[in-house]
């Protein structure tokens, strides 16, 4: 991460830019979209991808309606394979300005990307980062620490740093590693034994059959932490099966807006959760179009911060129309 003062600057470009783009409706006459914003992004496998394709959709509407110069080409791909072939296509038949990327995953992903970045085209890069950071102008991700720990440091006050929970992972990769090590250290500090840690892949049905096991094996839980919101429905759906009432807080993160209904009601088994919002693809796309629009250079690194998600606040997090 750079200083703060650069990020700052960053965030800065951006608002400018979005506040800007009302006033470029009135200037928005015929001419050619020579500026082309590649976006390329997975599929909606599961509902977080889901919401990455609505907020990419929508912010190729709004841009494209405020400046009619840039041209938004939003792709997106079932796997790593379809992402690089889908990348070459476009390169080849485009003249790319700039690439906004959510990598399926980031090795298969880093030679393409050079190679599109070799014909200097400005690389954005979103979420997963590639093996090879030089690569990218931009980076723009959420905080998979602080969705860990502020989760955890919640859960601890609530239980009196004490009691048994037990935790759900998503997949192998970097992003569910940093949940789990900013969870863990936080919980490493207290009284809180960890009963049982498993991984369910971030899938819903995975979710409800692993809970089911942890249900038979432990009389007792007093809290369970899902990772995210996905595997959480499923663990819901497995204790309220099981009618077990020791269970004080199911958990998750990600910010799905069933979750975020259960907060603004005062849901008192998940009354708080953590963001990892999908919308982070938006925040990058406007970010790259300042760069040709916004005459906002756009250089360095943006993280995006993951506060507890409150009834208080949870109406700045909930997207009613997105899928997730």
């Amino acid at each position: 991460m750079r200083m703060f003062n650069e990020t700052s600057r960053m965030v800065l470009s951006a608002v400018a830019l979005a506040c800007a783009l009302p006033l470029g409706l009135g200037h928005a006459i015929a001419q050619e979209r020579d500026v082309k914003i590649a976006v390329s992004i997975p599929a909606a496998t599961h509902g977080w991808t889901g919401g990455v394709v609505y907020h990419a959709e929508q912010a190729e509407k709004e841009i494209e309606a405020a400046y009619p110069n840039i041209d938004v080409i939003v792709s997106t791909a079932s796997s790593a394979t379809a992402q690089v072939s889908s990348l070459e296509d476009l390169s080849a038949t485009q003249q790319l300005a700039a690439l906004v990327i959510l990598p399926f995953t980031s090795e298969e992903l880093t030679g393409p990307v050079e190679q599109v970045k070799s014909k200097g085209t400005f690389i954005t890069v979103v979420d997963r980062g590639l093996t090879d950071p030089a690569i990218q102008d931009l980076y723009v991700a959420g905080d998979n620490i602080a969705v860990g720990a502020n989760t955890a440091r919640w859960l601890s006050d609530q239980l009196g740093g004490k009691g048994e929970i037990v935790v759900l992972r998503g997949i192998p990769t970097v992003i569910d590693d940093e949940r789990i090590k900013g969870f863990s250290d936080v919980i490493a500090e207290t009284d809180i034994k960890i009963l049982d840690i498993q991984y369910a892949n971030w899938n819903q049905d995975e979710a409800f059959t692993l809970m089911q096991d942890y249900l038979a094996k432990y009389p007792k839980i007093d809290a369970v932490w899902a990772n995210d919101d996905d595997m959480l429905l499923g663990v819901i759906e497995a204790v309220d099966q099981a009618g077990r009432k020791d269970i004080r807080f199911a958990l998750g993160g990600n910010g799905m807006k069933q979750v975020i209904e259960m907060v603004k009601k005062g849901d008192e088994r998940t009354p708080i959760s953590t963001p990892y919002p999908p919308s982070m693809i938006k925040s990058a796309i406007y970010m790259t179009a300042g760069q040709f629009a916004g005459q906002a250079p756009m250089r360095g690194s943006f993280k995006l911060d993951a506060p507890l998600i409150t009834p208080e606040n949870a109406d700045q997090f909930y997207f009613p129309d997105s899928p997730f």
